[in-house]
């Protein structure tokens, strides 16, 4: 079994069993797990992180019509299917919170877009995997409040990677 696989399984499983988990009771009778798309290995990369000058605070809506605040950290630049992308990379307790919607967006994917967290090297390079692309917690629960994607962050390229939408 993968980290991946294991990371998974106990994601599922805390999900599942959990008082913390997004689920309300009624969801968790039922629940089977989350569905993923397959492991991309091509998604996984270190990439520089271009540092932001000001580390201005940036402002996100919600899903529950509110804002959030994040400090900007930086951008980074990837490359899928020949075609270059670039995400804004906001600082959060553990590295890098990184919100976006891609082109599998909302038919395979959740419509309000996914979430990647990424940690630095402490060299200017970060890691990303969206292998670890997850689903915020309102795609389970609409009680949940949860910031949205920027405009920036609004690709038009697949990412075939990480959790799947969670209702068909």
């Amino acid at each position: 079994m993968t980290s991946l696989d294991t990371f998974r399984k106990e994601k599922d499983e805390a999900f599942a069993l959990s008082a913390e988990s997004p689920l309300a009771e009624k969801q968790k009778k039922g629940f089977t797990g989350l569905k993923y798309f397959p492991e991309n290995s091509a998604l996984r990369f270190v990439a520089k992180l271009e540092e932001s000058q000001d580390h201005a605070v940036a402002v996100l809506r919600t899903s529950t019509a509110g804002t959030e605040e994040y400090v900007h950290a930086g951008q980074f630049r990837f490359t899928v299917d020949d075609v270059e992308v670039v995400l804004q990379a906001y600082q959060d307790d553990h590295g890098y919170f990184i919100p976006f919607i891609d082109a599998t967006s909302p038919s395979e994917s959740y419509g309000a877009g996914r979430y990647l967290n990424a940690h630095g090297h402490g060299d200017g390079t970060i890691h990303v995997d969206f292998n670890y692309a997850y689903n915020p917690f309102c795609a389970y629960n609409e009680s949940w409040s949860c910031p949205l994607p920027p405009n920036q962050n609004r690709i038009l390229v697949r990412i075939e990677a990480g959790e799947k939408k969670f209702h068909d």
